[in-house]
């Protein structure tokens, strides 16, 4: 007779071996390339409240070169259009804006209609925008960056918005109503497989370290390079949409060689965002910050001007001001981010002051709503993004003469495939190998089956084995009974001639014969390999100038369900 147990065995290990086969298949592809996409940033230094690095974007068809900030808060593309320079700028105001875009030379543009650039009024911020879709792509003409489609882009003049804005945020932009919402360029990307995720890392760049660090800014995945493994922390997105990147601020510190001093008596919940450049603080906070920098507002332009003298000073003293975050205003893990007071010494320019001036970026908020960090915060803080995830992280930014750029993409959350790294070198250099949260939860995922296979394996050929000859053997000694109660059993077969054989006999319907419990075994299914790999995009520092702004979605969202206005022209000021 067959041997059935010892066939199903042999069939065991093979489908324990495809099983094995598919995981190891499944591990190599997570490490299939998936490239991020970098917005690139240009090698100017403008806008008439820092200098900041911005990022180059080409609009319409045939493409218009324009250079926009990023900003975290929109989802469009804003850029600057004619009506921004008036006669009475300088000659040079449509370059000095980042460069002009003409709508009626760009035969792919579609009008939509004339809106508020927010839901209401933001951080005392207001303005108007031309709304419609137009064609985007990142980078200079020529560059190879990502081209898309009917995107949605904002024609501005208002001069609140010195240079336009490129939008990280996913929220959608709703004309109206919320029963049409255009997707972002962020979406788009990721909609038509040239990012892995709805992600991104980012950091304005700092152009008082060694030679002009430029901004970084990465969509679908993030630089290692700008920031070390494990140092940040990472926080849940917020309620309102208008600001989900909600931190809480325990602490604000002065640090000097004369010691510390306390500039936030209380924990506030603050928004990063880079579409402002100051940081929004209540009054008890400013008042601080007053006394230890010794800074006096300028009522004309609502700005703390710093003259010669004061900025000597306060070179001399070495400051740094330490910002100490968490998920609450206070306990629990915390991340420092520390600015040094060169972060703070900005320059001021037409239409803000007269003439160009130092300025201290700081600005009493009117409510707890505003209370914000802007970009001068970004300039030492590395931001990581992941809307698949609903989480966001943020972390010190290092520095070194030799910085390199080690671009890692962050995998979709239902992803089969991801890539191990994808590094640029853009003359700066390669970056080494890294995991991205997707790739090492994969790799959890397959070592728990791994395991869970080891065992099955051991089970079939060490225990399963084992318990079936013990069975047997106790098979045999119930016949061995049977034998001696109907009197068949031999003593010698013990290896005795003096046992006297069982003294009472039982009946034939008193035998009981054990029987073999038989084991159960759940076999997995072979795990298969799927979707090709993805590219990942970033944007860093290059060529020119640029920047990119905010999200509008649904929910509150500063281009949600938003009323069109009168076509008016807007006056620049």
């Amino acid at each position: 007779m067959e041997d059935v147990s010892d066939r199903d065995s042999v069939d065991e290990y093979f489908m324990a071996l495809n099983l094995v086969q598919g995981l190891a298949v499944q591990d190599i592809s997570c490490g299939a390339n998936l490239a991020a996409t970098e917005a690139k940033a240009v090698t100017y230094r403008e806008g008439n409240d820092g200098p900041w690095s911005s990022v180059a974007i080409r609009v319409g068809t045939p493409a218009q070169d324009v250079r926009a900030f990023v900003s975290t808060l929109t989802s469009a593309t804003w850029v600057i259009v004619p009506e921004g320079c008036t006669p009475t700028d300088p000659s040079n105001c449509g370059n000095r804006r980042g460069g002009l875009f003409s709508v009626n030379a760009s035969s792919t543009w579609v009008l939509n209609e004339f809106f508020g650039l927010f839901y209401d009024s933001w951080l005392n911020l207001t303005g108007n925008g031309e709304f419609g879709f137009d064609t985007v792509g990142l980078s200079w003409q020529g560059s190879g960056g990502p081209t898309l489609n009917r995107t949605v882009v904002a024609g501005v003049a208002d001069p609140d918005f010195y240079l336009g804005n490129f939008g990280l945020s996913p929220r959608p932009t709703n004309f109206t109503t919320f029963n049409d919402p255009q997707s972002s360029y962020l979406t788009l990307l990721k909609d038509s497989n040239q990012i892995p995720s709805l992600s991104y890392g980012m950091t304005a760049g700092a152009q008082y370290r060694y030679s002009k660090v430029l901004a970084s800014t990465t969509l679908g995945g993030y630089d290692q390079g700008r920031f070390a493994a494990g140092s940040g922390l990472s926080f849940p997105f917020g309620p309102d949409q208008t600001r989900d990147l909600l931190v809480g601020i325990q602490t604000i510190t002065k640090t000097s060689a004369s010691g510390s001093t306390n500039l936030l008596p209380n924990g506030i919940y603050a928004a990063i965002d880079s579409t402002v450049a100051q940081i929004y603080l209540p009054q008890p906070a400013i008042t601080a910050f007053e006394k230890a920098f010794s800074l006096t507002l300028d009522p004309k332009s609502g700005l703390y001007l710093v003259n010669d003298s004061l900025h000597n000073a306060l070179i001399a003293q070495q400051a740094s001001v330490v910002f100490t975050l968490g998920k609450d205003i206070s306990g629990g893990q915390t991340v420092q981010i520390t600015l040094p007071y060169a972060s703070f010494d900005l320059i001021a320019e037409a239409p803000l002051v007269n003439s160009s001036s130092r300025y201290f970026p700081l600005h009493l908020a009117s409510n707890d709503t505003e209370y914000t960090l802007g970009r001068t915060f970004l300039q030492e803080a590395y931001l990581t993004a992941d809307y698949e995830r609903n989480n966001f992280s943020v972390a010190q930014c290092t520095w070194s003469t030799n910085m390199t750029e080690h671009i890692i993409p962050i995998c979709s959350l239902n992803a089969t495939t991801c890539a191990n790294n994808n590094n640029k070198n853009n003359g700066r250099g390669g970056g080494g190998g890294g995991l991205s949260s997707g790739a090492i939860a994969g790799i959890v995922v397959g070592a728990v089956a791994l395991l869970a296979i080891i065992a099955l394996l051991v089970w079939l050929f060490a225990i399963r084995p084992r318990k079936k000859k013990r069975l047997a053997e106790l098979e045999n000694t119930e016949v061995q009974k049977r034998e001696r109660f109907e009197g068949h059993y031999d003593s010698k077969d013990e290896g005795s001639t003096n046992k006297p054989p069982p003294g009472v006999e039982l009946d034939a319907d008193q035998i009981h014969i054990g029987h073999e419990i038989g084991g159960t075994m759940v076999i997995g299914e072979e795990l298969h390999a799927e979707e090709p790999p993805k590219p990942i995009y970033e944007m860093p520092g290059d060529l020119h100038y640029n920047e990119v702004p905010s999200p509008e979605s649904s929910g509150r969202d500063p281009m949600s369900a938003i009323s069109p206005i009168s076509p008016a022209t807007v006056s620049p000021r």
